[in-house]
Order: C-alpha cells, then sequence, then structure tokens
C-alpha cells in the first residue's frame, strides 16, 4: 500500500508540473519581443559601421512579424544574419525573461582591392566582401592583378605596415604590375619595388636605412623608384622629369655612348720591321738646309735583307 501511494504521489506531481510548465511556456511564447527587449551588441575591435542596430531590428521585424516569442525562428534569423556580406558571425538567442540577444561580429576590412575594374574589401581572413553606399572604411589601397592565395600574405603586409610607425609615415598605397609589387610613398612621385611578397622586414629594413642615410640629405623627386626586392642591395631610377638630373643623365648617355660593343684586351704595341709609308700632303714644309735630319731613310734594296737571328730593331725617340 505504501509503495501504491508513493507512486501516485510521483504521478500526481508530475502531472502537475507539466501542467504548470506547459502553461508557462504557452504565456511565454505568447509575449511580444517589443523593441526594448532586442539587445544589439557588435563586438569587433575595430569600429566599423557597415550595418548597425538598426539594420539588426529591422531584419528581426521581417523575420517576426507578430513579434511573438512563439513565431520566432531563432535558427533561421541566425542564418539570415550570418548571410550578410559584412558579418562575420552571429550568435541568437532568448533569455528566460523573453528578451532576444544578437551578439554580432562585423567584418573588418584590412585593404581596399581594386581588380578589374571593381571595389571591394578584403578582412583579414581573405575574405572578399563589398564595399557600402553609405560606408567607407580607412584602409589600405590595393591595385593590380592580385590573386585570391596571395591575399592573406598581403594583409599581413598591411598589418605590419599599419603597426609600424616609419612605414606608416611613407608607404600610403600598393600596386602590383605583373609579378612586382610596389610601395607607394607619401613622398615625392617615387615607389618602393619588393618584388614578392617574402622577406617583407628585411627588405622594409633595407628601405628604412636607405631613408636615414641618403634619402633624408636629397630631393625625394629625385627618383623615379628605388628597388630593394634584390638581395643585399638597393637599386635606385633616377626622375626624368627632374630637373637636376639633366646633367646626370646626359653624362650616362655620353658614356654609354663612348663603351665599344665588345671590350677586347689592350696589348702594347709591337714595332713592325717594314715602316708604314703615307704619301706627303703637298702643303707640308720642307726641312731647312743646315738643320740636319734626325732620322735618315736609306732607300730600300731590291731583295730583301737578311735579318740577323734574335735581333729587334731598336727605335730612338729625341
Amino acid at each position: 500500500m505504501k509503495n501504491k501511494y508513493r507512486i501516485l504521489k510521483i504521478a500526481i506531481t508530475v502531472i502537475i508540473l507539466g501542467f504548470l510548465l506547459s502553461f508557462s511556456l504557452k504565456k511565454f511564447s505568447g509575449q511580444k519581443i517589443t523593441d526594448n527587449k532586442i539587445s544589439v551588441k557588435m563586438n569587433e575591435k575595430t569600429p566599423v559601421y557597415f550595418i548597425d542596430e538598426k539594420d539588426i531590428r529591422e531584419i528581426v521585424n521581417k523575420e517576426n512579424p507578430s513579434r511573438k516569442v512563439g513565431d520566432l525562428n531563432i535558427p533561421e534569423l541566425e542564418k539570415k544574419i550570418n548571410a550578410l556580406p559584412a558579418v562575420d558571425s552571429a550568435n541568437v538567442y532568448l533569455n528566460l525573461n523573453g528578451k532576444l540577444n544578437l551578439d554580432i561580429k562585423q567584418r573588418v576590412p584590412v585593404f581596399r582591392l581594386n581588380k578589374d575594374g571593381k571595389d571591394f574589401y578584403v578582412d583579414e581572413k581573405g575574405t572578399e566582401f563589398p564595399i557600402s553606399r553609405t560606408y567607407s572604411h580607412p584602409c589600405m589601397l590595393v591595385t593590380g592583378d592580385v590573386k585570391k592565395d596571395e591575399y592573406e600574405k598581403l594583409a599581413e603586409l598591411v598589418e605590419k605596415i599599419d603597426k609600424d610607425d616609419f612605414s606608416k609615415k611613407y608607404f600610403i598605397g600598393i600596386s602590383k604590375y605583373k609579378d612586382n609589387y610596389n610601395l607607394l610613398t607619401s613622398e615625392g612621385n617615387y615607389r618602393v619595388e619588393i618584388g614578392d611578397l617574402d622577406n617583407i622586414d628585411f627588405k622594409v629594413k633595407g628601405f628604412k636605412t636607405f631613408v636615414e642615410k641618403y634619402l633624408v640629405y636629397q630631393d625625394p623627386q629625385k627618383y623615379k623608384m628605388i628597388s630593394v626586392k634584390y638581395q643585399n642591395q638597393i637599386v635606385t631610377t633616377l626622375n626624368p622629369y627632374f630637373k637636376e638630373n639633366d646633367s646626370i643623365l646626359k653624362a650616362s648617355h655620353k658614356d654609354l655612348a663612348k663603351a665599344p660593343v665588345a671590350a677586347v684586351p689592350v696589348k702594347k704595341a709591337e714595332v713592325s720591321s717594314k715602316p708604314e709609308v703615307k704619301k706627303a700632303n703637298s702643303a707640308s714644309l720642307r726641312p731647312k738646309e743646315n738643320t740636319k735630319p734626325k732620322a735618315v731613310v736609306k732607300p730600300k734594296d731590291t731583295k730583301k735583307p737578311t735579318a740577323k737571328p734574335k735581333s729587334k730593331a731598336k727605335v730612338k725617340i729625341e
């Protein structure tokens, strides 16, 4: 009897709890999600404004026109928000008091890429997303045919530039021509050629050394390009439109014109046994009668003179 009484007591308790729970759920699902019960948090470290709280509230109201808790499909709402191009991740959940929480992390652009006439942003993960009509994020502008597999390395380069005071001062953009990357500078018309995206720290350090030892004492308009892509050397190209370079460029052109096509090793001149006979000029002066000629030229014999072995002709110059 005691066991039956206990089982009956447990059954009644479960029924009462179930009734109360169903009543509570019915009452909970009938609650309306008002504006003050919607909490939107943007969790990105760098503030961006591609979407705002107003945009998220509009999506919530569109997905749940009745605004009732029971009619809200949380997984579907979360999927809709994650599908936004500027959203990196979204987490949607309800509290027991009927408050709807939305924790959203937006994509933060690392650089803006102009490729094939189109502009779009790229984040640190190498993900592309379109630019906004209402908001423009300040970031490095990159132009050229950049491949998708280069996005992450390029993002690392931009982050290094942003974190370094020297690089941030000089470099304002990046361009790619064929397979060479160039850093565009804020001073002068020159660009810094870095080649590929490897050994970036070493290349930037080489440019910094060139600036501190040479460029600070010169006009930045003097150069057209400064190349640091070669190992252990810096190659500069002069700006042809800079007036002070005219004399240098003219001198270099003259040196190139004088340079022989093929360099031939020069040997010491040998005195030939047969002297060359040149025709006398009609305007040449005759020697005076009393003057003694320095050299007397004897007429040649018809027969070849027999040269003594190992004897060389000596020429004496007075």
